[in-house]
Formats: C-alpha cells, structure tokens, sequence
C-alpha cells in the first residue's frame, strides 16, 4: 500500500515541478521581452528568482501579470503582422496592385461593382 502513495506522491510533486518551470520560463520571457523595464530592475528578479523561488514568482505575477499579459499578446500580434508581411511579400503582389487590377477588370466591365468591392475587401484583409 505504500508503494502506492509513493506513486501518488511522485506524481504530484512532478505535476507542480513541471508547472513551476512552466511559469519560471514565462516570467524570465516576460522580463526579456518588456523594453520599459531597466536592467537593474531584471537583474533583482531574476536573483529573487534563483533565491526566493514561489515567493517571486507569486509577487512577479501579482505585481506585473497585467503587464505580462499585455505584453505576450503585443508581441504574438507582432509576429502575426510580420508573418502576413512576408506572405503577402512573397505572394507577389501587394494589396494595391490587386485592387488596381480588379478596377481595371471592372473598367473593361469584366465584373461588376459587387464583384469589385468583394476583390477589394479581400485584398484589404
């Protein structure tokens, strides 16, 4: 029956092993990523992280977890721009030239001006 406890018991702690870390990467992310914060400051966060572990952690989150979050969701925005710059980049045309295209094809009364603003809409998003 001990073994058994055992088990549990080692699971558990590896549960919370795991989730600490996962939390101690975040903020040590966080304090890389945020421009605002100086140096001193993150050099004393990261020493009360090595020293005091859950205690920093706990007040890191309390006292910048608005921030942090702000701050991940700038930086996924970010990436997700510079991923549709160089889609659209390498896709050849750029939204301009493909709203100029679709005038042209309306001009010639290819399409018709619901079919234009449909290509227009498009080439915005």
């Amino acid at each position: 029956m001990s073994n058994f406890w055992d088990l549990i018991q080692l699971l558990l702690s590896t549960f919370v092993l795991i989730v600490y870390l996962l939390i101690l990467f975040q903020i040590i992310g966080d304090l890389f990523r945020d421009s605002e914060l100086g140096g001193g400051s993150k050099v004393l966060w990261i020493i009360g992280l090595v020293v005091i572990p859950g205690l920093t952690a706990i007040l890191y989150i309390v006292i910048r977890g608005r921030g942090m979050a702000e701050r991940q969701r700038a930086s996924l925005q970010r990436a997700k721009s510079d991923t549709d710059a160089y889609i659209r980049e390498v896709a050849g045309k750029s939204p301009a030239e493909h709203i100029a295209d679709a005038k042209a094809l309306l001009d010639a009364g290819t399409i018709t001006p619901e079919e234009f603003a449909r290509l227009k809409a498009k080439a915005l998003a």
